[in-house]
């Protein structure tokens, strides 16, 4: 199922299942390998279009920073 901006694959979040990793993104352009090293998933680009994207490997969710600008480049 796709989230409604179409910005990837999202998991619906399933209480008491979905892990709730919220991380704080300095940048639009955010990488995800799920922090487990070689125990994580390989390595995917997310690129944050409103507020917030979440990893479609392990559900951690990035929001981006209040004080961040537009970043409006490729």
């Amino acid at each position: 199922m796709r989230d409604p901006q179409m910005t990837g694959y999202t998991p619906k979040l399933t209480l008491g299942i979905t892990p709730e990793d919220i991380l704080p993104a300095r940048s639009r352009a955010v990488a995800c390998d799920g922090g487990g090293g070689a125990l994580g998933h390989p390595l995917v680009m997310l690129r944050i279009e409103d507020t917030e994207v979440t990893c479609p490997y392990c559900s951690r969710t990035y929001r981006l920073a209040p004080d961040v600008g537009h970043d409006d480049g490729h």
